[in-house]
């Protein structure tokens, strides 16, 4: 009797925490850990934070922050702000150092920065008032502005000058944000394959089983 509640106790828990777990990893979640004082959607961001596609991620000029996803690992260097967009980033200012093997693509100005193929590649991208500089360290780039798209090749360096939208175009963006009333903040809570939220449910299944072993083959009541 003891082994076959233990069995349904365990199993009860498993349908409902591998499902969420699934969820949370295709949704583009991400871990970020701040070295000094860095903000996370305009909030002081604590040592560590799941972050979510749209979030914003600001580091000051005696701090950096770095951003685990999988399959890539990438650098906020300090003094910089950056959006994370789940398999890209879109760097307003500062820089970034990009370590992937997915493909992660940087966007800077109308610069987008892609590895050419699917395997470990490092590069470094700066945008320093309007000045791009892309640095391929290992493996080969794609880099795309408005004049087309060339090669970088590993080991080369390029820049850029970030080019600013044509009047039109702002124009189209403000209308569309005024019909939007604005964004929605993104998500700075955790999520559910954090390391906290991990230790919470092999927490529970411990507390569980001990009970279970515990209480043995005691009826729960004289009537049962």
């Amino acid at each position: 009797m003891r082994t076959a509640l233990l069995q349904k106790v365990l199993s009860c828990i498993m349908v409902v925490v591998v499902p969420a777990a699934l969820f949370a990893a295709d949704s583009g979640a991400a871990m970020l850990y701040s070295n000094g004082t860095a903000r996370l959607n305009g909030s002081a961001l604590p040592r560590s934070s799941a972050i979510f596609p749209g979030d914003l991620v600001q580091t000051t000029a005696d701090s950096v922050a770095k951003i685990n996803a999988v399959g890539s690992s990438l650098m906020v260097l300090s003094d910089s702000m950056v959006q994370f967009e789940g398999n890209a980033v879109k760097l307003e200012h500062g820089g970034v150092a990009v370590s992937t093997s997915k493909a992660m693509a940087t966007r800077t100005g109308q610069v987008t920065v892609t590895p050419s193929a699917s395997v470990w590649t490092q590069f470094d991208v700066k945008n320093v008032d309007g000045q791009i500089q892309i640095t391929a360290e290992k493996g080969d780039l794609t880099v795309s502005d408005g004049a087309g798209t060339t090669t970088l090749a590993q080991g080369e360096q390029t820049t850029r000058e970030q080019s600013e939208p044509a009047p039109r175009e702002k124009s189209e963006k403000n209308k569309k944000r005024k019909r939007a009333g604005g964004a929605i903040p993104g998500a700075s809570g955790g999520v559910l394959d954090s390391p906290l939220a991990i230790g919470i449910g092999v927490g529970a299944v411990a507390g569980l089983a001990t009970w279970v072993l515990i209480e043995g083959d005691e009826p729960v009541s004289p009537k049962q």
